[in-house]
């Protein structure tokens, strides 16, 4: 008995299966067969939608280049450089090509005059490759990392003992170049080469010399031994490349005279208080107003230098480093201006 009731109650639900599967095609074919139910894509049916999904075409990102970095939208930014632009959700003009943004931005960010940053790179550095015409390899150009320091006049200044190679070179040919690299480890930023004649330091301006020297070297104590002796560097001619191997690519060359006739950038001195405070306690900061900038949703912006003008940073992207110029509103007169740039660059950033 018990078989017989299990027998009919799937008999039953078998009878119910084909009565829906009956009622369901009957009604597919009811809605089929009206107008009003087909696709408006070449008015076809409904049951054809999955092959006009695998016919059709499929937009796709375009991989990411480092020479033409594309925009992640996240939130609305105004744009720095033309506010008069409209601008997308994501903070990037739609119209506009996020590299060709980028690169308008860094070409028309205010800088130092090319000879002006270089006066100022070699004030502040300390070290360089000091190369001179090998006694021992005649003819043949010798290299030797110095320490060195700027007089007044942009000359460098180095500290030799009598027993280096490089002090043997110089006093049987005084012709020399000195090269700078304002990041060695970084060879698409600014590298200077500076010519010219090695060139004894009088008796008379030893003092001022060594002066400035120990400014740049306090630690030197080695500079009144016997065997060392102070030599300036008169400078002929001074060339600078950047950009090496970027679409930013400069050069160029400054006779003596307009190298002397140059300045150091005043606000240059403030470099290591100011970046490694904004830095260590600021970085949400620095971040924000890269961003604001340079319409950029950088990961993280850290700066790197600074001048009367503005300063750079380097900003993560994407897996990607980005060297930038942020430009301050106007330029910077002394330190406590320094602050008040920032800050108000900050408060336009969050706004």
């Amino acid at each position: 008995m018990l078989h017989f009731f299990i027998r009919l109650k799937k008999k039953k639900k078998k009878t119910r299966t084909r009565r829906r599967s009956g009622s369901l095609k009957r009604v597919m074919k009811t809605l089929l067969s009206q107008p009003s139910i087909r696709s408006p894509l070449q008015s076809a049916p409904l049951y054809g939608f999955v092959s006009l999904i695998k016919s059709s075409p499929i937009t796709t990102t375009r991989p990411f280049s480092p020479l033409k970095p594309s925009i992640r939208p996240k939130r609305s930014l105004a744009m720095a450089s033309s506010p008069s632009q409209s601008v997308a959700a994501g903070g990037v003009n739609s119209n506009v090509d996020p590299f060709q943004l980028i690169r308008a931005h860094q070409e028309s960010a205010a800088r130092l005059s090319p000879v002006d940053e270089v006066r100022t790179l070699l004030d502040r550095s300390i070290r360089g490759m000091l190369s001179t015409i090998s006694l021992e390899h005649d003819g043949y150009p010798s290299g030797s990392m110095v320490d060195f320091a700027c007089a007044l006049d942009g000359s460098p200044i180095l500290a030799v003992s009598s027993l280096a190679v490089h002090a043997k070179n110089l006093l049987a040919n005084p012709k020399c170049s000195l090269l700078v690299a304002k990041d060695p480890e970084d060879r698409t930023d600014l590298v200077i080469t500076l010519y010219g004649d090695a060139i004894s330091v009088s008796e008379s301006d030893r003092e001022a010399i060594r002066n400035a020297y120990l400014r740049s070297h306090p630690d030197a104590f080695w500079v009144d031994f016997g065997d060392f002796q102070f030599i300036r560097i008169e400078t002929k001619a001074v060339r600078y490349v950047s950009g090496v191997a970027t679409a930013m690519l400069g050069s160029g060359e400054f006779t003596t005279e307009e190298y002397k006739a140059s300045k150091v950038d005043p606000i240059s001195q403030f470099l290591n208080p100011v970046t490694s405070h904004m830095n260590r306690d600021h970085a949400e900061d620095t971040k924000a107003i890269v961003q604001h900038s340079t319409s950029v949703q950088v990961d993280y912006a850290y700066m790197v230098d600074l001048d009367s003008l503005g300063f750079n940073v380097k900003a993560g992207y994407q897996g990607n480093t980005l060297k930038l110029r942020i430009p301050f509103p106007r330029r910077a007169m002394d330190r406590k201006d320094v602050k008040t740039l920032i800050v108000e660059m900050l408060q336009a950033a969050r706004a």
